[in-house]
């Protein structure tokens, strides 16, 4: 057909830009459309699906992705008893658990599958370390909303094909066991002090976990030098926003003006992210602003909907995120592998003149 052949001569980072946008808005107005527990969890699990991957999830890999989550939060469960009754010891399990996902991602296994297993881990235990009901409603608002993201995954996919001549994204690169373990640590120590945070109330400080562990992740690709810049700008840009897509949508509220609200600022975003529209700030640093806007905007419609104070309530929660983002830049400086300064060369001993 000549809208196939028109496509395969297309710049594939327009499709991809379309698939992020739309898709983010998809997972939004689906989350909140079908009352998912913890609503906000389908849009960001979708995000990082549809950021990641650039070909449709066969079948299989789908099913595979579910299973994973599903022994995720089941290991997190197990581990939720070890933290009421020894909490040391629980705490230094799941940060070795931690820092084993992470290095597996990091020596070249499933950065995707990577992340989840860290989601699960962290807010499943944390939930289970209250009440087992809560850590069961953390559990299907785990699974219902990557079944969502991976649902939107294929249709944006059928809606924005890649073209065929797209070439195959490059392979991740497998890092140096010594340097993958030093990553590792530094995002495992990144997302510690929200996990700890959270076992005082799983439920109210799930999006600083959430924001924990995307910047435990953006913290495997970013240096530390530009990593301040980088960091806090992306969490204060997503703030920033969080309030003007807050003040748009409360000019009309509606689930539609919701929709077209986030379809508008996730394209402005993707077409930064794939360098359609060129800035000095690497991928990395929007698809972090994205995560933010996404988590603030969805935690606010929850505090709408239970009649608490938005505005308090973001502040509060922009605070949280401000100090996470500055303790992972300080994480970033302390765990950045130290050069040696070049000696200076020997002066040599000037040769005996013959008398």
């Amino acid at each position: 057909m000549p809208t196939d052949a028109m496509a395969s001569h297309r710049d594939p980072r327009y499709q991809r830009a379309l698939r992020l946008g739309v898709g983010t808005a998809l997972c939004l107005a689906i989350g909140f459309g079908l009352d998912l527990p913890i609503p906000m969890v389908a849009p960001v699990l979708g995000v990082f699906l549809l950021a990641s991957m650039n070909r449709p999830l066969p079948l299989k890999s789908g099913l595979a992705l579910v299973l994973l989550v599903v022994f995720a939060t089941a290991t997190g469960l197990l581990l939720s008893p070890l933290l009421r009754y020894y909490p040391l010891a629980g705490v230094l399990l799941i940060g070795l658990c931690l820092f084993l996902a992470f290095r597996a991602g990091l020596r070249g296994g499933n950065s995707l599958a990577s992340l989840f297993l860290v989601i699960g881990l962290t807010i499943i235990s944390a939930a289970g370390t209250v009440d087992f009901r809560l850590a069961a409603m953390a559990v299907e608002a785990l699974a219902k909303g990557l079944l969502v993201a991976v649902a939107v995954l294929g249709c944006c996919h059928w809606l924005f094909p890649e073209p065929a001549d797209a070439p195959a994204p490059p392979a991740a690169p497998v890092l140096p066991a010594r340097e993958a373990g030093r990553m590792a640590l530094r995002a495992a120590l990144v997302v510690m002090p929200a996990f700890l945070l959270a076992l005082t109330d799983p439920l109210g400080y799930m999006p600083i976990i959430l924001k924990s562990v995307s910047l435990g992740r953006q913290s495997c690709v970013t240096a530390a030098h530009g990593a301040a810049r980088e960091l806090l700008g992306s969490t204060l840009l997503g703030g920033v926003l969080a309030v003007v897509f807050w003040c748009a949508l409360s000019l009309f509220v509606s689930l539609w003006m919701f929709f077209l609200w986030m379809l508008l600022f996730g394209l402005l975003a993707a077409r930064r992210l794939y360098r359609l529209s060129p800035t000095r700030h690497p991928p990395s640093f929007w698809l972090n602003t994205l995560v933010t806007l996404v988590i603030l905007l969805g935690q606010s419609v929850q505090d709408s909907v239970a009649g608490k104070d938005v505005y308090t309530a973001f502040a509060v929660r922009m605070g949280l995120f401000i100090a996470v983002t500055l303790y992972a830049c300080l994480m970033l400086q302390l765990f950045e592998p130290r050069r040696r300064a070049p000696r200076p060369p020997e002066l040599s001993a000037p040769a005996p003149s013959d008398a």
